[in-house]
């Protein structure tokens, strides 16, 4: 009898994790309210009686981005930022324009997996999996493929085409944020100290400290 306590418990508990991971609207929408001073983890509803069409689309996926940068990449995105009617929703998308060559450096979607569609070119994708593999799982996709980077991991993706490319990414979250690996640890403000990137990365403080003047 315990023991069948205890499993039912255990079910329970899991149960209650899964949901407040990603809990289902109790509502039909719940529009962004950006001008509430509120502070809930996610963002404050508007009154939905005021809700109107503009809350719920975006246009302009149809143009082609700038990507004369250093990395040739601009990513266009479409998240509650964009849609207020997204709140809640669990799920956004971006455009990704690639100039020759082009790449998105590797980052991570601290709240989102991420599932990418090539529309144009061919491109390079690939993630790596967590410590203590670190094993690199990577795929060259052509026009209509599609490749999954899982929730959190360490993704990248490159233009391997001497023309323009683009594909569209689907996101499980409203606001999946990106952190930008190199951005983050060299280009953090206050610096991280020499002394931990030296060790870190097993090179000379100079290495660190150029690195560090670059982001």
């Amino acid at each position: 009898m315990a023991n069948h306590i205890l499993i039912l418990g255990l079910v329970v508990l899991t149960c209650s994790l899964a949901f407040a991971f990603e809990p289902s609207p109790l509502q039909d929408f719940c529009v962004a309210d950006p001008s509430s001073s509120a502070r809930v983890n996610g963002l404050v509803c508007k009154d939905p009686k005021l809700a109107e069409a503009k809350d719920f689309s975006f246009s302009g996926l149809h143009l082609r981005g700038n990507t004369s940068n250093p990395v040739g990449s601009k990513v266009t995105p479409v998240t509650v930022a964009q849609i207020p009617g997204l709140n809640t929703l669990g799920i956004s998308m971006v455009r990704i324009d690639y100039a020759p060559w082009g790449i998105v450096p590797p980052h991570t979607h601290p709240r989102a997996t991420e599932i990418i569609t090539v529309l144009k070119g061919t491109i390079d994708v690939g993630f790596v999996t967590s410590n203590p593999d670190n094993r690199l799982i990577s795929k060259v996709l052509k026009k209509g493929d599609v490749f999954v980077f899982p929730v959190g991991l360490v993704h990248f993706q490159r233009n391997l085409g001497h023309g323009n490319a683009f594909s569209i990414s689907v996101l499980s979250s409203q606001n999946p944020g990106v952190i930008t690996v190199a951005n983050a640890v060299f280009g953090s403000n206050p610096a991280i100290a020499d002394e931990v990137l030296t060790k870190a990365f097993q090179v000379d403080k100079n290495v660190v400290d150029w690195l560090q003047s670059a982001f």
